[in-house]
């Protein structure tokens, strides 16, 4: 029971991260009062570890710690309870102690206590004479100490509170979670969590008023919440604009759902339109002592994730979406992961035929990725999660580089055409894109009219300025430029003709359906005359049958790509695609 004990002290001690701390003035102060009150040239805040006695502040000692055997302090931290040695050499106990051994012959220890009754040591007085100590001396000492746990308290607590929001922040949430497991366990309970806006509105807050913004959301929320829930139950400050609380005992889902939707619109309320945010909230049942307080946490955010596509803003946790949800997680890791592992990525080139002439006139390398435990991971799948991360910088900068070494490669056995690489918002945004790539050119020795560069019309729009300066220096250097997926984007016409682009590539969601619809045949007409008429090269996307072929060339389209003339092809099988297709003159042929 003792051993038991004792471990539970020492977890209490070094859940507060004491140990091993720099000097503090808020605890030397109160040493040097207590050196001073007694009159004698030693005192010490000492915390009893394993096996050493460490010092958090010390007057008259020049070393930080002593081995705990035979050390007073560690009897009044396992005691917790006071101890007066008038004289150590005559205390059978302590004679022989190392204090003893440097001369100390006076100790006077109260003991540091913890609420739940933990003693992590002491605060002591030393003297190298031998003396008494009288009743208003050892109150005093006793005063003192309990002044140091106070100290103790509040650094543990500031760090366990969001200074913020002024509510118990996440590590205090977990802690909670896991004494009430403890404490209550199989219990079924509810776990909420209330999420203020998506990433978007706090972005565009951000940009538009300033940082304050986020801190005056989190204030109103925080009063909003605490009243809410009123002073018998607790709300914390689990993210930056995250807040989560526990339902009470024996809630039902049903009604409980109801009452946080309208908690939710009085919420609305409060705030009279003060803040264009779209707050969700996000339910996780739990059994406590069963569920780790991290899983609660982390499906009561899935679930939250969840609610943001939802019409209620309100969801409970579904382990369908949640494993969606760590999928898409664990294929973010892994991809990183995959970028320095030789044989996952890999390039295929998809080609683009002159509709004039039938001949092969460029190509597009299209990334895949051959996940070691996954198989085959669609592209569908973990390119729209990278492009939405710092991955997607790296991402593309894999892919520029592969997709030259390719091409000089394959220029060095006379497959001589354009390539096209995709580029995404998170590009447009480096204020060195242009130059990185320019770079990479040098370094593969490829004209900058070999490269074209595909971006989308929604990719400019994100940072306007700042893509506009990164295409405009490519489009110097000599890169071509495409637009890609034309038509369902969101740029103006007027914006359109500030681009330096020279293609177009109309979007396959338009050219699919072309033979069928004539109202399709009136769009991608208007949308190729219109690129003509802004000196853009058009090329249509998605041509899968003859007939679409022929009408596209017919609407006077320049270029086209598809299963038609050919599916994405790895890189040796695209060689002899196109050496098979010089040797036939370049005639028009279905993909196999």
């Amino acid at each position: 029971m003792l051993q038991v004990n004792e471990e539970a002290r020492l977890d209490a001690l070094r859940q507060l991260n004491l140990l091993d701390t720099p000097p503090s003035e808020s605890f030397d102060r109160i040493t040097r009062m207590a050196s001073q009150i007694f009159g004698l040239p030693i005192a010490a805040v000492s915390l009893t570890d394993q096996d050493r006695q460490w010092f958090k502040s010390r007057v008259g000692v020049e070393h930080s710690s002593i081995p705990r055997d035979k050390a007073p302090c560690a009897a009044v931290a396992e005691s917790s309870a006071p101890l007066l040695i008038p004289d150590l050499l005559a205390d059978e106990c302590y004679a022989e102690s190392i204090l003893a051994g440097q001369g100390v012959r006076f100790y006077a220890g109260a003991p540091l206590i913890t609420r739940d009754g933990f003693g992590l040591g002491a605060l002591c007085v030393l003297g190298v004479e031998p003396r008494d100590a009288s009743s208003a001396e050892m109150s005093a000492l006793n005063d003192l100490a309990q002044i140091v746990m106070s100290q103790i308290e509040l650094q543990h607590a500031f760090g366990r509170v969001d200074p913020l929001s002024g509510l118990p922040n996440r590590t205090q949430f977990l802690e909670d979670l896991e004494d009430l497991g403890r404490d209550q366990p199989g219990e079924r309970r509810l776990a909420v969590l209330v999420d203020l806006a998506s990433s978007e509105q706090l972005n565009h807050g951000t940009h538009v008023m300033g940082s304050a913004y986020i801190d005056d959301i989190v204030k109103t929320a925080a009063r909003s919440v605490r009243s809410t829930l009123g002073a018998a139950r607790t709300a914390y400050h689990v993210a930056a604009t995250q807040f989560a609380f526990l339902a009470p005992p024996g809630t039902d889902e049903r009604s409980y759902a109801r009452l946080l939707g309208d908690a939710l619109e009085d919420a609305r309320r409060a705030t009279g339109g003060q803040f264009i945010v779209t707050t969700v909230i996000g339910v996780a049942p739990f059994t406590t002592g069963e569920t780790p307080p991290a899983d609660i946490l982390r499906t009561a955010h899935s679930a939250a994730h969840d609610a943001r596509r939802s019409q209620t803003h309100i969801m409970f946790y579904s382990s369908k979406n949640d494993r969606q949800h760590r999928r898409r997680f664990n294929l973010l890791a892994d991809f990183r992961a995959a970028l320095s592992r030789p044989g996952e990525l890999r390039l295929v080139f998809q080609p683009r035929i002159e509709l004039s002439t039938g001949r092969c006139s460029g190509a597009e390398a299209l990334l895949r990725w051959q996940h070691p435990e996954l198989g085959n991971v669609p592209p569908g799948e973990f390119v729209p999660i990278i492009e939405q991360t710092s991955l997607a910088r790296p991402a593309t900068a894999w892919v520029l580089d592969t997709a030259l070494g390719h091409l000089i490669e394959m220029r060095g056995r006379g497959v001589d055409f354009r390539l096209s690489v995709n580029v995404s918002a998170s590009n447009l945004e480096q204020t060195d894109f242009a130059q990185h790539v320019q770079l990479l050119l040098l370094k593969h020795r490829l004209r900058p009219d070999m490269l074209e560069l595909e971006i989308t019309e929604s990719a400019v729009m994100e940072n306007a300025g700042e893509a506009l300066s990164q295409l405009n220096a490519l489009a110097e250097a000599g890169i071509q430029l495409a637009i890609d997926d034309f038509g369902t984007g969101y740029s103006s016409l007027a914006y359109l003709q500030r681009l330096p682009a020279h293609v177009v590539k109309i979007d396959q969601s338009f050219v699919r359906t072309l033979v069928e619809s004539e109202r399709e045949q009136s769009l991608v007409r208007s949308m190729i005359t219109l690129s003509h008429d802004l000196d853009y090269r058009v090329v249509g996307e998605g041509v899968e049958t003859e007939a679409t072929g022929l009408l596209l060339a017919e609407m006077g389209c320049d270029e086209a790509q598809g299963y038609f003339y050919a599916r994405p092809m790895e890189v040796a099988d695209f060689e002899i695609w196109y050496q098979a297709r010089l040797l036939d003159g370049g005639g028009v042929k279905r993909a196999a």
